[in-house]
């Protein structure tokens, strides 16, 4: 008999949030790690078939601990109305403060709403404001849906889990792992450290300067919107790509939008 409590046969924790801790804490049995990655698979699949129909969309990232009294609150709020006046769909993390905003923008607009949520264990619930919704999980599934769908990315203010979001798409970006998609940081003063953090790694040549072209950092909600017009629907073509279709045999429906996307089934 052994001590080592990873030697213990146990099945995925999938309803305590704990899932990622229990697949990222070192070698288990081949069995255990097979049922790991079998709970993986069915967060993709879950994922795949709820989202297949939503984009073209942009995802929001920023604070869940912002109400709605808050000025970034609002100014997310705002954001949402014009992503669908654009034609496209709002993706968010599903949660509360900024993602709850984006999303209740699409809905103001009378457009497409989705999130991709996680399961915490101190439950983050879906906000109200959305079509479509798939919790997760693992985080890393999560990161691959929010990324799969979205054509820009926008970063409203936040904390270390919008850094996270940001830092994936910037290092996606850069190493080619996915096209050259818009990534607009709203809040100029908020973002300016960050600012000077990207430019002392350009001196140190830790990065190199053309990396500080992959993002616009802006107030000017008109101006975000003319970037995405530009670098996301006229470069992608969006409005002339043949979308998918559903499929009634699956009893697939897709949910109406603007924008046609990528060629699929």
């Amino acid at each position: 008999m052994t001590d080592d409590p990873k030697s213990v046969a146990r099945v995925p924790a999938d309803t305590d949030g704990t899932a990622d801790r229990v697949l990222l804490e070192g070698p288990h049995s081949r069995l255990q790690d097979l049922l790991l990655v079998s709970g993986a698979l069915r967060d993709f699949i879950r994922g795949f078939r709820t989202l297949h129909f939503v984009g073209p969309c942009v995802t929001v990232f920023g604070s869940a601990r912002f109400d709605e009294q808050h000025q970034y609150y609002k100014l997310a709020r705002e954001v949402g109305r014009r992503l669908v006046r654009l034609g496209f769909t709002v993706m968010t993390g599903g949660g509360p403060g900024i993602m709850e905003a984006a999303n209740r923008g699409a809905k103001d607009e009378g457009g497409c709403s989705v999130g991709c949520n996680i399961r915490l264990p101190h439950e983050q619930a879906p906000n109200p404001y959305l079509d479509r919704s798939v919790t997760c999980e693992h985080f890393f599934v999560r990161k691959v849906l929010l990324f799969k769908y979205s054509y820009a990315f926008i970063a409203m203010p936040g904390g270390i889990g919008t850094m996270d979001e940001l830092f994936e798409a910037l290092t996606l970006i850069q190493t080619g792992k996915i096209d050259s998609f818009p990534i607009v940081l709203i809040g100029t003063e908020y973002w300016r450290s960050l600012g000077d953090l990207l430019r002392r790694m350009v001196t140190e040549a830790a990065v190199s300067p053309k990396d500080l072209t992959l993002m616009l950092v802006t107030d000017d909600l008109d101006e975000a919107m003319r970037h995405l017009q530009t670098h996301a629907i006229q470069r992608f073509g969006l409005t002339t790509r043949r979308a998918p279709k559903p499929s009634r045999w699956l009893g697939e429906t897709a949910p109406s939008r603007r924008l046609t996307g990528v060629d699929g089934g």
